[in-house]
């Protein structure tokens, strides 16, 4: 019986496996371009473009740089690339993640290391880093829901946490098209990529 296909041709040429990747087979571009389509909050948000998890991406890691100023370049490139594996796999919601089970967590850690290795992180994130990345990710869902997603303040912190309004001042929700985000994305991974 011939083995189920597990790999997906990238853009870049690349062919991934998804059961088993490779750091070699990673290429930011690819990464860059497939967040830029996904959609967050299963497209479920205002405006003339969707939200994509690239955007969300360049805003946590923002958020992640006004909160915790003094931590490395790399955890910064952490916090870039924290939704990362979503490029292939897609963005589930919690209660999708939760029906489908382990194996979508399993998938995600295994694309999570490939992709850190190939741009000089650790394979897995510090706990420690990890929950200051959840935080920043908090932040920004909660922004996401009170300016495009329909939650009121209320409604979000009760989901998201009650936010700090000196936290979440000048953060804006941006709705770019992708080709604009896609750029965006790979121009701030340049950015960090040359600072270590």
């Amino acid at each position: 019986m011939a083995q189920k296909r597990a790999w997906q041709r990238m853009l870049s040429g690349r062919r991934l496996d998804l059961l088993d990747p490779t750091p070699m087979d990673i290429e930011i571009e690819d990464i860059a371009h497939g967040l830029a389509f996904v959609a967050r909050w299963n497209g479920q948000t205002k405006g003339d473009y969707a939200y994509s998890v690239a955007e969300h991406s360049i805003l946590v890691e923002e958020i992640f740089r006004r909160l915790y100023p003094a931590e490395p370049v790399k955890w910064q490139l952490a916090a870039l690339l924290h939704d990362a594996p979503e490029y292939v796999i897609g963005d589930m919601i919690s209660p999708v993640k939760a029906a489908v089970g382990a194996e979508y967590g399993e998938l995600d850690e295994r694309l999570a290391a490939a992709i850190h290795l190939r741009f000089g992180l650790p394979a897995k994130t510090p706990a420690a880093i990890k929950k200051k990345i959840k935080k920043a990710d908090k932040v920004s869902a909660w922004l996401e829901a009170t300016q495009i997603a329909g939650f009121s303040e209320p409604e979000s912190d009760r989901f998201f946490g009650r936010m700090d309004p000196a936290l979440v001042t000048g953060f804006r929700i941006r709705l770019r098209p992708p080709v604009e985000t896609r750029a965006a994305f790979t121009a701030r991974h340049a950015a960090l990529m040359a600072g270590l």
